[in-house]
């Protein structure tokens, strides 16, 4: 039996994961802390460092934000001159401290640590396979079936078994690993997932989903880690590049643009801040408003509004200001407050909305349920007209590659019309960025160059596990499951 969320199920998006790696520097594990730091947005169920010294790992990994898992002291218990670091945000397996990454494995090539950006879609076949064939599973997360199978390899070496492994698998895959005495990085041959290549001064390597996380250490962006790459460097500062996949597509995921990567990195080779603010100046081309003001729905909002009103002209300011510090608000007065929940988020600023024509700008809208409120709370501020705009198109699907996205049924546009979801949400007028606007900002054509699952139902790599299988890998598979609260509250992103 699985514990009930007391909590409803957000209106959006949820977070995936962020990895992070530094060779051959004698405070290798400080400068991943930094690396995790820096991508705490990507995660914040758990965070872990796994660290090497040429001869054995050592672990430290905890429930909550990186700032909470780790002290000083747990810091310099991590000896060692390479170290792999992650967060995460759990979209496959339950939430518990047995499936905070990195994962540690003992076997006959010595020991190996792993941390892994992405969901593979036929974890939990594999794992039945595996079961019936002897295999003992500590966790629910899909990552451990990669370890099993490279335990299972009959290869000589690891890099050869972690190829062989990863050949057995399907789906989405940016992982870190660390030996004793080396360090792999790798991306599946679709590239899903983003994985970076950096450099400190002197040349030592930094692996890391995000390029921010090379900002934070000192370092620089080299490149990124190719789809379908191995990338391995060796204690004695050997690097080799190898491909041990066969070549397909490259479908990177576009949403990182629309959505999760902070504005501030370089992703896929394209400043995603930029990015976002040309999804605004598409949107705005697409579908001008006859407006006084354009708002952000804050933070992720913010580029794409601004876009927006640089090619409509229309004025922009910060009507809605968002409450960073909230955390997570458990005591709920009466229901005689209206829209509770999301004005302890936002909250509107009158002085700026009263009496004008106001468009509101987010980058997704899923459920509806929380713009619904963001709308109603405008006209209370006494906008006169509310006119929305998306800068992504309608999201139809859900992700199978390593973002939590909410069921297919529970996604507005997949069983609505734009008008009705208007009506829904109350809007004078609404509307999404097209597909082709999407592709226009983002480089490529559609159905060619990203993986746009979610707008289109068409997936590169069809899922093999059915959603009610995977839902109950989520939930524990019949564990009772007990959540670890964080040492501090979770702000996490604004609900959609």
């Amino acid at each position: 039996m699985t514990t009930r969320d007391t909590h409803p199920a957000p209106d959006g998006f949820r977070d995936e994961c962020g990895v992070a790696a530094v060779c051959g520097h004698p405070e290798a594990a400080n400068l991943v802390y930094l690396a995790l730091y820096a991508m705490q947005h990507r995660g914040q169920e758990s965070a872990g460092i796994v660290a090497a010294d040429g001869e054995r790992l050592r672990r430290h990994a905890g429930m909550g934000h990186v700032a909470d898992v780790f002290t000083e002291d747990d810091l310099s218990r991590l000896s060692g001159a390479s170290a792999i670091g992650h967060v995460r945000y759990g979209t496959a397996g339950g939430s518990s401290i047995d499936n905070a990454q990195p994962l540690v494995m003992e076997h006959r090539r010595g020991p190996v640590a792993v941390a892994h950006n992405g969901n593979l879609v036929d974890a939990l076949t594999l794992r039945d396979r595996l079961e019936n064939e002897g295999s003992i599973f500590r966790t629910t997360s899909d990552t451990e079936v990669i370890l099993h199978l490279v335990a299972r390899s009959r290869a000589a070496g690891l890099v050869d078994a972690v190829a062989e492994a990863l050949r057995g698998v399907q789906g989405a895959f940016s992982l870190v690993l660390q030996a004793a005495d080396l360090t792999i990085a790798v991306r599946d041959p679709h590239g899903f997932r983003p994985l970076s290549l950096g450099r400190l001064d002197g040349g030592r390597p930094v692996i890391a989903s995000e390029s921010c996380a090379f900002d934070l250490v000192g370092a620089r962006l080299e490149r990124d880690i190719g789809p379908g790459e191995m990338w391995v460097a060796h204690a004695d500062g050997r690097e080799e590049s190898l491909h041990p996949f066969g070549e397909v597509e490259p479908t990177p995921c576009i949403f990182e643009y629309v959505y999760f990567s902070r504005p501030d990195s370089i992703v896929y080779g394209r400043p995603v801040g930029i990015v976002r603010s040309a999804l605004g100046r598409e949107l705005a081309r697409e579908h001008p408003a006859d407006a006084d003001l354009v708002v952000p729905v804050p933070d992720s909002g913010v580029p794409a509004a601004t876009g927006f009103a640089q090619e409509s002209g229309i004025p922009f300011d910060f009507g809605l200001v968002r409450n960073h510090y909230v955390g997570r608000t458990f005591i709920e007065p009466a229901q005689s407050i209206r829209h509770f929940g999301v004005k302890v988020k936002l909250n509107p600023v009158r002085a700026l909305i009263a009496g004008r024509r106001v468009v509101l700008v987010d980058d997704s809208l899923v459920r509806g349920t929380t713009m619904a409120k963001i709308v109603s709370m405008v006209r209370q501020a006494g906008a006169r007209e509310v006119h929305v705009r998306i800068s992504c198109p309608p999201t139809i699907a859900p992700c199978h590659y390593g973002i939590d996205t909410p069921r297919r049924a529970e996604l507005i546009a997949a069983r609505q019309t734009i008008e009705q979801i208007r009506g829904f949400i109350g809007a004078d007028s609404l509307a999404y960025l097209s597909l082709e606007g999407l592709y226009r900002a983002t480089g490529g054509t559609p159905g060619r160059g990203y993986c746009d699952a979610c707008y289109t139902d068409a997936y590169p790599v069809p899922p093999v596990d059915d959603g009610a299988r995977r839902e109950a890998m989520r939930r524990g598979r019949g564990v009772e499951e007990v959540r670890t609260a964080p040492r501090t509250p979770d702000p996490g992103k604004e609900d959609r």
